[in-house]
């Protein structure tokens, strides 16, 4: 389970209270599409982030669009519904947990089942997949600053502790993992929603002579050993250096290994900066099956300009930024079939402060959180949309779940309710620390929180410098240096408990501020083996506590989410996590 980042004014905590136990399981794998729809036709859809990479699965390609893009050109052993059930692709192949003790889970992929340049999709798809998530390879101390770290995962690996290497049937269909442990998320760490990065290509570009050659590198490779570090293994780190980077791209890259699909859809097009164009995989008979030839995705910040854009027929579904006055015209609309769909979404808007630099000292960190003003930004950015709207309280819950008030209370949140200069002047104790703040300059609601942070931070003696970068930049700017706080949010998948150790333990796919705290470290090694929802709170609460301890941060908001279509297309339905309306786009049909 992987949590990912959105440029829109919503964000993602470790909202991952919804355990796997209350999922529906296997429910079917094909949707019929509904509605008078004929089959064919195209449609356009409009995303305020703009697409970067054809990994999703990276520290650095962790965002919204590039997972949307990926999700319809792709395809793998489950999805999730906007109910979020697990919903089992039998078309694509078999997952089925065959024993408890020790948990084992078996992958078996379906005769028939390709890439787009033809090679059947095998288990040394899932075996790559396997060696990127789990962090098997890597033997390296941060606290040291030894060894080797591989692949850069953006989810967390604690959970896929082996007892063996994977076991691969002969005929390189089937992939069985044996957990050392239990794991609560297994049903939905490997096998999808998609399996993104094919095999023989890696394979090929490191130099070797097939897949059963990657498989028998992979083999013959030991397991890291933090303890007792090795020096790099070249092959290695140039064949994890390509899953991290090499399928980084804002243009179509002229190497079509470089997106190949085994999904609905393939990408066709890209308009650096300003659209993508994918079009119906013809040959793609392993899953729900899309109605419309072709989707067009294009990348507009501007809530007015992608009002106008529905308005003109420019755009038949677009999700922009949620206001008041966004809504305000998007009602207006309805005259001209114009359907808009709004709730609140499994995410959230935070401020994360960095643990080096200026802010490196705990009483500096404690003294800006004391000048964010919290509910000022709620009430400008969501205020009217949502009247209820309060300044969220937690980093793990969210309000409509049960454990949130009880969290909210015990957490240490309270001592943030309000600005309090005063109380930051005494921390600060006559210092004035420069600190860049990070965000997407594009995206107007995350300027506006930007804005009432500086005016606000300056009061205390802060000197506050404006580190905004561009739509398609600000997400691979994370982690990386260079800023002292940043303004984004997170979305869930809405199932399983890893995100929690993904954002937040130390060294996680996702700790982009480099908090560390052993006791949340040793409680969230407990969360990930633990499948009792009661207890799974519980975990949580004490890890939400820990964090505002730290003074990690200020959440700001639960995000309200707005989405809105012409009557031109049918399907279309709401989802509160990380794939919104995209979740069902094999449903999707023009009238």
């Amino acid at each position: 389970m992987r949590f990912g980042r959105t440029s829109k004014a919503v964000g993602i905590a470790a909202i991952a209270a919804i355990a796997l136990s209350a999922c529906a399981g296997n429910t079917g794998g094909n949707t019929p599409s509904t509605g008078a729809a004929k089959q064919g036709g195209t449609a356009t859809v409009v995303e305020v982030n703009a697409f970067n990479t054809f990994n999703p699965n990276t520290a650095d390609g962790n965002t919204d669009i590039n997972s949307k893009v990926s999700y319809a050109t792709h395809s793998g052993f489950y999805y999730i519904d906007n109910k979020l059930n697990v919903v089992h692709n039998d078309k694509f192949g078999k997952m089925e947990k065959v024993s408890d003790s020790p948990l084992t889970v078996k992958y078996t992929i379906n005769d028939g089942v390709k890439w787009s340049d033809g090679t059947p999709v095998s288990a040394a798809d899932l075996l790559l997949q396997w060696a990127a998530f789990s962090g098997y390879y890597d033997d390296a101390d941060a606290k040291a600053k030894t060894g080797t770290s591989y692949f850069s995962y953006a989810g967390d690996n604690s959970g896929l502790s082996l007892t063996d290497f994977p076991e691969i049937s002969n005929n390189n269909k089937t992939l069985t993992l044996k957990y050392s442990k239990p794991f609560s998320d297994w049903e939905i760490v490997l096998g999808g929603p998609g399996i993104d990065i094919p095999a023989h290509v890696l394979a090929q570009k490191a130099g070797l002579k097939d897949t059963q050659a990657l498989i028998d590198f992979f083999k013959s490779k030991p397991r890291g050993d933090a303890k007792a570090p090795q020096p790099a293994d070249a092959k290695l780190k140039a064949m994890s250096d390509l899953w991290n980077t090499g399928f980084d791209t804002k243009t179509l890259p002229a190497d079509p290994t470089l997106f190949l699909s085994n999904g609905p859809y393939i990408v066709k097009s890209m308009n650096q900066d300003q659209s993508l164009t994918m079009v119906r995989n013809k040959d793609y008979n392993w899953g729900p099956t899309p109605s419309l030839d072709e989707i067009t995705v294009r990348y507009i910040g501007s809530a007015p300009a992608q009002v106008q854009a529905l308005k003109n027929g420019e755009a038949d579904i677009i999700a922009p930024q949620a206001s008041a006055d966004t809504l305000e015209q998007l009602k207006a609309l309805s005259s001209q079939g114009v359907t808009v769909d709004q709730g609140n979404q499994l995410a959230f808007d935070h401020l994360d402060l960095n643990y080096s630099g200026p802010l490196a000292d705990q009483n500096v960190r404690q003294a800006f959180m004391k000048t964010v003003p919290r509910k000022d930004i709620v009430n400008k950015i969501i205020g009217k949309l949502d009247p209820n709207a309060k300044p969220l309280d937690s980093q793990i819950f969210v309000p409509q779940q049960a454990a949130y008030a009880d969290s909210a209370k015990n957490n240490g949140s309270s001592a943030y309710q309000d600005v309090d200069i005063d109380g930051a002047k005494k921390l600060l104790n006559g210092a004035t620390p420069e600190v860049r703040i990070m965000y997407n300059k594009d995206n107007p609601n995350r300027v506006d929180a930007f804005s009432l942070i500086r005016e606000s931070a300056t009061k205390a003696g802060f000197k506050i410098v404006d580190g905004g970068l561009g739509k398609s930049d600000w997400g691979k700017a994370l982690g990386k240096g260079g800023y002292d706080a940043t303004i984004f949010g997170w979305i869930n998948p809405g199932v399983g408990v890893s995100g929690v150790p993904q954002i937040f333990k130390t060294g996680g796919g996702n700790n982009f501020n480099k908090f560390s705290s052993a006791d949340a470290d040793k409680l969230m090694e407990q969360l990930v083996v633990t499948t009792d929802r009661s207890k799974q709170d519980d975990l949580e609460k004490q890890i939400d506590k820990k964090i505002w301890d730290s003074a990690y941060g200020v959440p700001l908001f639960q995000s309200v989410n707005v989405d809105a279509y012409s009557d031109r297309i049918t399907g279309v339905k709401l989802m509160p996590n990380q794939t919104g309306v995209w979740w069902n786009f094999w449903e999707w049909a023009q009238k």
